[in-house]
């Protein structure tokens, strides 16, 4: 149980005794004792410490109990701390109080929830780079370059009677561009830094009795969907939750795709379609061995514009000929015997990952809110380019350099608006 606020150590003080040690205790110091009740009677046998502020994750004085972990003695020691008048804390108070004292910047305390929610070792090595600091160094180095321009750009505007030299318009447009390009790159990450913090959706289309369900229970390692020789046996979505090498995907089975008059079909067919213009791959299954047929040909239309990754089954089996739109080799696999299980695996992983987490030191960006502000920033550089190359008053540069600053400050939170603060750390849970 942590408690932390001013009133933290005086509260702790009146509620546990040890005989260890004298009053004040040690700070950071771990003590054994016993809670005390009003009237004297013990609650607990736990172990207690003081971390006197600004040496603490809050930068306030925390007190924390350890203490056994039954709800009753929970209640009991949770109702000993509010009749002192200390209060529960609200979802995700603690690390907001870290946050106004600067014990983290904004990126970081949203990388506490990220490691919270982490589902992959990638995931939970993203999110610690983060919560340490790794993106909010890259974009501390971003504003710096943009305040010495800036500091450069409003001297020539302040002092204009001075004769000061004007600035070197083609060098600060060439330290801007270079500057842009490192947030385009940095922008680059975010599909796969998406995919390890969100996670991403691969569904497994096609038309019936190509083996879809098949795939999905080779995937898995288990017979999850049921599977028949007779068409149509999947009538709904079938999702489940995988992980492909470090990257969280939620595997969906779907109905087949075709022309039917079966009206518990029809609406699994339309779910199919609703989810195809949602999923972030689909595996498009043919039957390797029957050939290609008309509802073939109309997934496969369907599926233009798409990200998809052709999958003919059934390799054991002597092959068909494919004809065009299906010459492209395909990737061949069995869902009987595994055969290119492997090489579906790779496939889908690189789909993904496109590189970007080869690198120990390779930030990524993963939230869109982060996203969103970058690209500001970016467009705000982009804009002070425009103004000094093509020789535009001063002061029109330096707006864009302005509003570059105040994208990048939402990100680390200088000046990120009272409402999106709070909308930010309402998503945590208590405690944290």
């Amino acid at each position: 149980m942590r408690v932390s606020g001013s009133r933290a150590e005086e509260v702790l003080g009146r509620i546990f005794r040890t005989r260890r040690a004298q009053w004040p205790l040690d700070s950071h110091h771990l003590y054994h004792g016993q809670i005390i009740d009003v009237d004297g009677n013990t609650v607990d046998d736990v172990l207690a410490t003081v971390m006197r502020g600004p040496r603490s994750y809050t930068g306030e004085t925390v007190a924390e109990i350890h203490c056994h972990g039954g709800p009753i003695v929970i209640r009991r020691i949770l109702d000993l701390f509010t009749d002192f008048d200390i209060r529960i804390a609200r979802p995700g108070e603690f690390t907001l109080r870290a946050f106004l004292n600067g014990k983290l910047d904004l990126a970081q305390s949203e990388a506490v929830v990220d490691l919270i929610r982490s589902r992959s070792e990638d995931a939970r090595h993203m999110a610690l780079d983060q919560m340490e600091g790794k993106l909010s160094r890259l974009l501390r180095k971003f504003r710096s370059s943009l305040v010495e321009i800036l500091a450069e750009v409003e001297a020539w505007i302040d002092f204009p009677e001075d004769d000061l030299e004007e600035p070197d318009r083609d060098r600060l447009v060439i330290a801007l561009k270079t500057l842009e390009g490192d947030m385009v790159r940095l922008l680059a990450t975010f599909d796969s830094g998406r995919v390890l913090r969100e996670g991403a959706s691969v569904l497994i289309l096609g038309r019936p009795n190509v083996g879809k369900s098949s795939i999905m229970n080779l995937l898995l390692g288990e017979a999850r969907a049921i599977v028949t020789e007779i068409p149509g046996t999947t009538r709904d979505l079938i999702e489940e939750n995988y992980i492909l090498d470090g990257i969280p995907l939620r595997l969906i089975d779907c109905a087949g795709v075709r022309e039917t008059e079966d009206p518990v079909e029809m609406a699994g067919v339309s779910r199919a379609r609703e989810k195809m213009l949602s999923a972030d791959l689909i595996l498009m299954v043919i039957d390797g061995h029957e050939g290609i047929t008309r509802d073939d040909e109309a997934v496969h239309e369907e599926c233009r514009g798409l990200r998809f990754i052709t999958v003919a089954n059934k390799s054991d089996l002597p092959p068909a000929p494919l004809p065009s739109p299906f010459t492209a080799e395909p990737l061949r696999i069995s869902a009987r015997t595994g055969e290119g299980l492997e090489e579906l695996k790779r496939k889908i992983g690189t789909t993904f990952r496109r590189g970007s987490l080869e690198s120990p030191d390779t930030i990524l960006l993963c939230n869109r809110r982060h996203r969103e502000a970058l690209g500001r920033a970016r467009e705000g550089t982009k804009m002070a380019q425009s103004a000094l190359f093509s020789g535009e008053p001063p002061e029109h540069a330096a707006l864009g350099i302005r509003e570059a600053l105040q994208g990048l400050g939402e990100i680390t939170g200088e000046t990120t608006p009272q409402e999106v603060l709070e909308q930010i750390f309402s998503r945590f849970c208590i405690g944290k």
